[in-house]
């Protein structure tokens, strides 16, 4: 069996203290370069991987940074996730990922998990974040960045889109393609201020265009593709038959077209569907979704990005940024004659 290199295994075969090895791997106290050349020689030829906790009690940071998602296998949170990796990378930090299941319970003990671990910040991904995981890891002084559909009722640092204005855009498309009963399925059965935002953009379009707004059009449900089959259901059952649904996710709307076609009805033929996010299931499923783009990678890299800088002391422009989004015209809205 190999043996494991050790830093003192580096020390000897270099000729130098252990204390010298340290100093060149951390760059805490300057050496020669001649010496310092002499024991990154032997480290590559070793193959010596220096310990991180160890290194971390010498430098006195860990290059670590929790992430915490509600739910991996949520295709919103995959892409935001792979703009946080992209920008840990770029500047030296590995993330330790934290899947919550969307439990409050389990959201309290990954930041103690985290904690333990020596993350320097936190990227929080959370449906509904609340006052109980704000202060908790404000108490731990931990830096941290939010990326939640509720994170616009506190006073933290967070990252969005602009969503009132795009659900106003969305809403009034729909319009000019014709519609004007138009099915509004929010995805959170919660009054949060993303979904106050989102309901004032959606009534807005409809009163501009005179057209009323009918309660019994819209429906409360969830994020995925069930709770968007069911508030499609329900409204069909209910003998409601809207022009068009604006569903605002993508999975959920997708669930939404799967009630319409199994109730008898084609998409977009009969009923248009419009969704929000644009993840990859909407370019790729039968009809193509037409839907709200946000820029989910960008969102993950910059809460990364914001939370590097206050981990390192920089200055941050606002505590609240919100990124641009854009229409995309795909299949499954067609023009109403």
């Amino acid at each position: 069996m190999k043996k494991n290199i050790t830093i003192k295994d580096v020390a000897k075969q270099a000729g130098v203290s252990i204390s010298t090895v340290s100093r060149v791997i951390n760059d805490s106290k300057p050496v020669t370069d001649e010496v310092k050349q002499k024991v990154l020689d032997v480290i590559k030829e070793t193959g010596y991987i220096p310990n991180p906790l160890a290194r971390s009690l010498v430098t006195k940071k860990s290059q670590l940074i929790g992430v915490i998602v509600p739910e991996l296998s949520d295709s919103f949170v995959n892409e935001i996730l792979n703009g946080i990796e992209e920008v840990a990378k770029m500047y030296d930090y590995d993330i330790l990922l934290a899947n919550t299941y969307s439990s409050k319970e389990q959201e309290l003990k990954s930041i103690n998990l985290l904690r333990a671990k020596q993350v320097e910040g936190i990227v929080m991904i959370s449906w509904l974040v609340d006052e109980d995981q704000i202060n908790y890891i404000e108490n731990c002084g931990i830096p941290a960045t939010y990326i939640s559909k509720t994170a616009r009722d506190y006073d933290i640092y967070s990252v969005s889109t602009s969503n009132e204005e795009a659900t106003y855009d969305m809403t009034k498309y729909l319009i000019d393609q014709g519609h004007e009963k138009i099915a509004f399925v929010m995805t959170s059965k919660d009054d949060t201020c993303l979904e106050r935002e989102r309901f004032s953009g959606y009534s807005n379009a409809l009163k501009e265009h005179n057209i009323e707004i009918d309660t019994n059009l819209v429906k409360r449900g969830g994020t995925t593709y069930e709770t968007g089959y069911t508030c499609m259901k329900e409204l069909l059952d209910e003998g409601v038959v809207p022009h068009a649904a604006f569903v605002t996710g993508d999975e959920a709307a997708i669930g939404a077209i799967n009630a319409i076609c199994d109730a008898g009805y084609r998409v977009p033929e009969d009923i248009s569907v419009a969704g929000f996010n644009d993840v990859k299931l909407a370019k790729i499923y039968r009809p193509k979704l037409t839907t709200v783009f946000q820029p989910l990678y960008d969102m993950g890299a910059v809460a990364m990005r914001m939370v590097i800088k206050m981990i390192n002391n920089e200055p941050l422009e606002s505590k609240k940024i919100e990124l641009p989004y854009q229409i995309v015209e795909r299949e499954s809205v067609k023009l109403r004659k």
